[in-house]
């Protein structure tokens, strides 16, 4: 990236700064490894489904491993059923 006016530099440092915490905060609240909590969270989905009766969406069933994530870092898993749009 490259930021010329220093306030976007700032801006762009301090961002860095607290992914770089946030990270740092869910390795040591999981015991796993960034690269581990990375993939294992990439596979929970958000699923729309469309059909004559209308469109709705839906999470995939989260692992244990992925209850495990969230639970250890206080999140709230995603509700099962995220939108329904009768037809």
């Amino acid at each position: 990236m490259f930021h010329r006016l220093e306030g976007r530099i700032r801006a762009h440092i301090l961002l860095c700064w607290l992914a770089l915490l946030l990270i740092r905060v869910a390795e040591r609240r999981t015991g796993m490894t960034w690269p581990r909590i990375n993939t294992d969270m990439s596979r929970l989905h958000e699923v729309v489904l469309a059909g004559p009766a209308g469109r709705f969406a839906q999470t995939t069933t989260p692992t244990d491993t992925q209850r495990h994530i969230l639970t250890a870092l206080d999140v709230a898993p995603p509700p099962r059923v995220t939108a329904l749009q009768p037809a």
